[in-house]
């Protein structure tokens, strides 16, 4: 089992710019990738970007160029440099754990944490 807690979020005007972190507790060995989601209101939840244990990134096509996720292993934290943000950005950010046992997949989520760009 893993617990996810972020941080961060908040109210910034177009072009701002905003971090998140994510820390994991609990079975965090193992956890292969952790990321984040995000879900306006009336829209389904879509991916932002993801960082594998190793280190690969991807992200979600509206985001690319402008965000940048991170991590530290060590710490079992992800990070979220959210930079140009748009008034389409506005949503409730998730943290997500990929998170394996042997053959058993979970997905793993943290409670979310709101995110508003003003136009």
């Amino acid at each position: 089992q893993v617990r996810l807690v972020e941080s961060g979020g908040g109210l910034v005007q177009t072009g701002g710019s905003l971090g998140l972190s994510c820390v994991a507790s609990g079975n965090t060995d193992k956890i292969n990738a952790m990321g984040w989601y995000r879900q306006a209101p009336g829209k389904q939840r879509e991916l932002v970007a993801v960082i594998t244990r190793g280190g690969k990134t991807i992200y979600g096509t509206p985001v690319a160029g402008r965000f940048t996720i991170s991590g530290d292993n060590a710490k079992n934290t992800v990070y979220l440099q959210m930079n140009g943000l748009r008034p389409e950005d506005t949503a409730a950010y998730y943290c997500n754990a990929d998170y394996q046992d042997g053959s058993e997949l979970t997905d793993f989520w943290g409670q979310g944490t709101r995110v508003t760009v003003s136009s």
